[in-house]
C-alpha cells in the first residue's frame, strides 16, 4: 500500500484527524483577504475583455524582428486609436501578431493596413495584413447569455440540493460558488489575462467541478450526522470534520487527476499556440480548479458546520457532549468541593494571628496541674465570642457528609452491642459525671437489627 493510501486509511478511520471545521476563524480570514484583494482589482483594474465582448476591428499579419510597442506606435500613427492590444500568437520564435482596436471607418482599416504593411516589412505588403470586424452587439449577447446562463445554473443548484440535502447544505455551496467566482475573475483582473468566451465556458465548467466535489463530502457529512442526537457520541462540528477528513484524500486525488491534463493543455497553449481560445480556456480551469478544491474543503464544510450548531438541539448536544468529555456532573462536583476547600484554606491561612505565630516560633508553654490557662479557659467558655483564632465554621455540605458518615457507622452496626440503659453506665464507669463537666443527654438503648425489622405493635416472644 503506498504512503498516501495509508494516511487515507487512518484519516477515514478517525486515527489521524486534521482539524478544519475547528480552525474555521483561520480558514475564514485567509478567505477574506483573498476576497478583499480581488475586488479591490476588479474596482481598479477591471476585466480586459476581448473583441467579441467589446466590438471592433482585429488586424493579423506576420512580420520578424519587431516588438509590441513597435507594432501599438505605428497603429497610433495610422489613425488606429489610443489603445490598440498588441499580441503575439505562438512562442518567442513565430512571428504571427494580433492587433485589437475599436471599431474603426473603412479609410481608417485601408490606412492601418498599409502602415502595418510598409513601417514593420510584411511579406506579401498590405493584401497579407487580414482584417476581421467584431460588432459590439454581437458582443453584448454573449455577455447577456453568459450572465443568464450563470443565473440559471446558480438557482438549479441551489433547489437541487435543497430537496436532496437541505437548504442549509444548499446555503454553504452557493456561498463557496460565489468564493470560487469572486478569487477567479479577480485574478483574471490581477493578472491582466484577457476574458474572452472560452474563458465563460470554462468558469461555467469549474463551477461544476467545485459543486461535484462539495457534494461529495455533504453527503459524506449527511451520513456520518444521521442519528447524532440519539447517539450523542460527538457534536455536529466533530462529525462533519470527521467526514471531511474521510474524503480528503479523494478531494486531493481528484484535484491532481483533473489539474494534470489542465497544466499540459496550459503550457502548450503558452508555449507554442500562444493567444488563442485554447489558452484562455485552460487557464481559467487552472485558476478555478485550484479555487474550488479550496473553497470545498476550507470553506463549504466550516460554513454548514457553523449554520447547524444554530440550531437548539445541536447546541444542547453540544453542551452534552463537552460535559461528558469533562468527567460528567460528579467529577464537576468533585472539582467544585476540592476548589471550595482549598479556598476555605487559604482564607483560614489569611486569618490567622501574627501573635500565634510567634507563640509557636518560641515553643509550647508547659502544662500545668490546675488545667488549661485562662486564655484557653476564656476561648473555650460557654457563651464566649469566637474570636481570630477559632477554625472557620463548617459549611452546609461539610454538616451534611459528617452527617451521613455518623448514619453509615450506625447502619454499619450489627446490633448484638447490649443495650446501655439511661442513667446507667457501662461497665466499669461511673454513674455520675465527675465534677466541673456537664452532665451528656440520657443513652438510649440501641435497637438490633432483628428488633428494626419487626412490625410495630408485634413484641418479640420470650
Amino acid at each position: 500500500m503506498s504512503r498516501l493510501g495509508a494516511i487515507g486509511g487512518r484519516l477515514y478511520r478517525g486515527e489521524v484527524s486534521f482539524d478544519f471545521v475547528g480552525r474555521q476563524k483561520l480558514w475564514y480570514t485567509i478567505s477574506g483577504l483573498i476576497l478583499v484583494i480581488s475586488i479591490a482589482a476588479l474596482a481598479i483594474r477591471g476585466l480586459h475583455f476581448s473583441v467579441e465582448f467589446t466590438g471592433g476591428d482585429q488586424f493579423g499579419f506576420t512580420a520578424a524582428g519587431v516588438s509590441t510597442s513597435q507594432i501599438a506606435s505605428v497603429v497610433k500613427d495610422a489613425g488606429g486609436g489610443n489603445d490598440p492590444i498588441v499580441q503575439q500568437l505562438g512562442h518567442v520564435g513565430h512571428h504571427l501578431w494580433q492587433v485589437q482596436t475599436n471599431k474603426l471607418t473603412q479609410s481608417q482599416q485601408i490606412n492601418v493596413q498599409n502602415a502595418l504593411a510598409s513601417n514593420l516589412h510584411v511579406p506579401g505588403g498590405a493584401g497579407q495584413v487580414s482584417v476581421t470586424f467584431t460588432s459590439a452587439s454581437w458582443g453584448a449577447a454573449i455577455t447577456h447569455k453568459a450572465l443568464e446562463g450563470l443565473i440559471v445554473f446558480l438557482a438549479l443548484i441551489v433547489i437541487y440540493l435543497s430537496i436532496a440535502f437541505e437548504w442549509k447544505m444548499a446555503a454553504a455551496a452557493f456561498v463557496a460558488l460565489v468564493h470560487d467566482i469572486v478569487i477567479t475573475t479577480g485574478i483574471y483582473a490581477l493578472a491582466g489575462f484577457q476574458v474572452s468566451p472560452a474563458t465563460v465556458i470554462g468558469l461555467l465548467t469549474i463551477l461544476g467541478y467545485s459543486l461535484y466535489d462539495t457534494v461529495v463530502v455533504f453527503d459524506k457529512v449527511r451520513e456520518n450526522t444521521a442519528g447524532l442526537l440519539a447517539t450523542q457520541r460527538s457534536n455536529y462540528s466533530q462529525a462533519a470534520n470527521l467526514a471531511l477528513n474521510q474524503t480528503l484524500v479523494r478531494s486531493i486525488n481528484t484535484s491532481l487527476i483533473a489539474l494534470l491534463p489542465v497544466t499540459g493543455i496550459l503550457v502548450v497553449a503558452v508555449a507554442y499556440l500562444g493567444t488563442g481560445e485554447l489558452q484562455d480556456l485552460s487557464l481559467v480551469l487552472f485558476v478555478g480548479m485550484l479555487s474550488g478544491t479550496y473553497s470545498s474543503i476550507f470553506i463549504a464544510t466550516p460554513v454548514l458546520a457553523d449554520l447547524k450548531e444554530r440550531e437548539a438541539q445541536y447546541k444542547q448536544l453540544a453542551r452534552r457532549v463537552a460535559l461528558r468529555a469533562a468527567g460528567g456532573r460528579a467529577a464537576q462536583r468533585a472539582q467544585a468541593k476540592a476548589e471550595k476547600a482549598a479556598k476555605a484554606g487559604h482564607t483560614a491561612a489569611a486569618r490567622r494571628d501574627p501573635a500565634d505565630e510567634v507563640d509557636e516560633a518560641d515553643g509550647p508553654e508547659p502544662d500545668t496541674a490546675s488545667g488549661p490557662g485562662p486564655r484557653a479557659a476564656a476561648g473555650r467558655g460557654s457563651g464566649a465570642p469566637a474570636g481570630r483564632h477559632a477554625a472557620p465554621p463548617a459549611s452546609a455540605d461539610d454538616e451534611l457528609d459528617d452527617y451521613e458518615d455518623e448514619a453509615g457507622d450506625d447502619v454499619a452496626d450489627d446490633g448484638t452491642a447490649e443495650p446501655v440503659a439511661a442513667a446507667r453506665p457501662a461497665a466499669g464507669g461511673s454513674p455520675r459525671s465527675s465534677p466541673g463537666t456537664r452532665p451528656g443527654p440520657r443513652q438510649q438503648p440501641k435497637r438490633s437489627s432483628a428488633a428494626r425489622r419487626r412490625p410495630a405493635g408485634k413484641k418479640k416472644r420470650r
